[in-house]
């Protein structure tokens, strides 16, 4: 990160008057000589002559409100000395970081050099105008069956991940970024992977996997740690981001965003705030929460005229499981669907536990199709949805009066859901391609003795052409022009 020394009268800009710590802020007297601005960076040197970086929330009556990104132990406010540098919070960026693993603060922890960028941005994103926009339309192949077929990810979408602490989000957003492609020759794809808040362990995991797999030369990781002071989580998704639009609008890379966890995120936000004294909101979070997220998750998208884009997949823990809670509530607002992550299903043993039923993709019809996926898709995402849906809720039934009541068709119902969850839903670690998984759910429809009655979701040209009892052995079905 860019620390531009100013050499004009330093004397002005530094200061030895805090006149409060509290939590991870201090209370600076700027003593009448003003020059400080929001955003701006500051160097903070201890008593024991330490330096850190801080940045400036708020200037207020002749007082500087600046946060400490190395946390304020040890520092008091007689012999702790600020000094502004002048300038906002500035990522070096070049493509060489590809492949590489910061810290929250954006510093090298790979062992590896500091990176050496030409161009140098502020984190907070420029602002983009909404009329540059593309309207995202091209599919993302992420391998997971019920995310391609069913909750389809969209160039440019944001779509995050609803999950309860415990389960297995941070599985499946690793497996995610390693899968997930682009079709197409040409393309160059690359994900950015930023984790706020984690365990050291977490760490570790998210970094033997990308090693392992051969992903990590093209992927770059921001790492937060929990005991990482909590302030250094409100730039971590920035500074991710920042990086994330340098290889999309300036190399043309089609660029992956995952960002775990927003509730740790969040509840930064709310220590901040209840630090500064602020007014709280719903559940003590600060009122500004919404547009907070807004600042991040609206950094996702495409604009006319470039070739790369940026798409977002934030993964968020509920507290309780609550999917009223603030976080996910107002995250709902902003973003183009969900994924959820179900417990029921994780204690049944499937992987990834993904409910399609209260789960969806806004975006989905644009990029599904001829030309795209492939023609069936989305009669066949419809049709799959229904059966599941029916078979929950014969499901539910029987627990009350009994399988003996049931009808043959209720019957083939209840089956085609055991199957959906053990085969469809339930595929662990491997990696579909969007044909196998429409396949596959053919395969889990042909259950139904007549088709044309019980598949009432499905084009009856696709039932004639795709319906395993139908289809030519000698068709591509692979050929998404067919």
């Amino acid at each position: 990160m860019s620390t531009k020394q100013e050499t004009s009268d330093p004397t002005l800009r530094t200061f030895k008057s805090v006149q409060e710590v509290s939590g991870p802020l201090l209370f600076v007297d700027l003593e009448g000589k003003g020059g400080v601005s929001y955003g701006e960076i500051c160097e903070i040197q201890t008593p024991r002559g330490e330096r850190r970086k801080g940045q400036v929330l708020e200037v207020t009556n002749g007082l500087a409100v600046v946060q400490c990104f190395e946390g304020t132990s040890g520092l008091d406010t007689k012999d702790t000395t600020i000094r502004f540098i002048g300038e906002t919070l500035r990522l070096p960026l070049s493509e060489d970081m590809l492949g590489r693993v910061f810290n929250g603060r954006g510093d090298p922890i790979d062992g590896g050099p500091k990176p050496i960028g030409k161009i140098k941005r502020p984190i907070a994103g420029d602002p983009l105008n909404p009329a540059a926009r593309e309207y995202p339309r091209a599919f993302i192949q992420t391998g997971i069956s019920a995310i391609d077929a069913l909750l389809t990810l969209v160039r440019g979408q944001k779509l995050p991940l609803f999950s309860g602490s415990g389960l297995s989000h941070n599985q499946l957003g690793a497996q995610i970024a390693r899968q997930s492609t682009v079709l197409g020759e040409g393309e160059s794809f690359a994900v950015v992977f930023a984790a706020m808040g984690i365990t050291a362990e977490e760490a570790r995991f998210f970094q033997t996997d990308f090693e392992k797999s051969g992903a990590l030369e093209r992927v770059t990781l921001f790492l937060n740690l929990a005991e990482d002071p909590a302030v250094e989580r409100i730039i971590t998704p920035r500074l991710a981001l920042t990086y994330a639009e340098y290889l999309a609008f300036d190399l043309d890379y089609h660029v992956l965003v995952i960002l775990t966890d927003m509730t740790n995120y969040a509840e930064a936000l709310r220590e901040i705030s209840a630090a500064r004294e602020e007014v709280p909101g719903r559940r003590g979070f600060p009122g500004y929460l919404y547009s907070d997220l807004s600042t991040i998750y609206e950094r996702a998208g495409r604009i006319i005229g470039k070739k790369g884009s940026i798409t977002q997949i934030p993964i968020l823990t509920l507290p309780s499981d609550d999917m009223t809670h603030p976080i996910p509530d107002l995250t709902g607002y902003i973003t183009e669907g969900q994924v959820l992550i179900d417990r029921a299903l994780s204690r049944k043993g499937i992987y990834p536990p993904i409910n399609p039923l209260p789960s969806l993709s806004r975006l989905m019809k644009e990029a599904i199709g001829k030309g795209s996926t492939r023609d069936d898709h989305s009669g066949l995402s419809a049709q799959l949805y229904a059966g599941y849906a029916k078979g929950r809720e014969i499901r539910d039934l029987v627990a009350v009066v009994g399988e003996e009541s049931l009808s043959d068709e209720d019957m083939l119902y209840l089956k085609f859901a055991e199957e959906f969850e053990n085969r469809f839903l339930n595929q662990g670690m491997t990696n579909r391609t969007i044909f196998e998984t429409l396949d596959l759910g053919w395969e889990l429809l042909s259950i139904f003795p007549n088709p044309t009655r019980q598949l009432k979701r499905i084009d009856q040209k696709h039932i004639d052409k795709y319906h395993f009892n139908n289809r030519d052995p000698n068709y591509d079905f692979h050929n998404v022009d067919a």
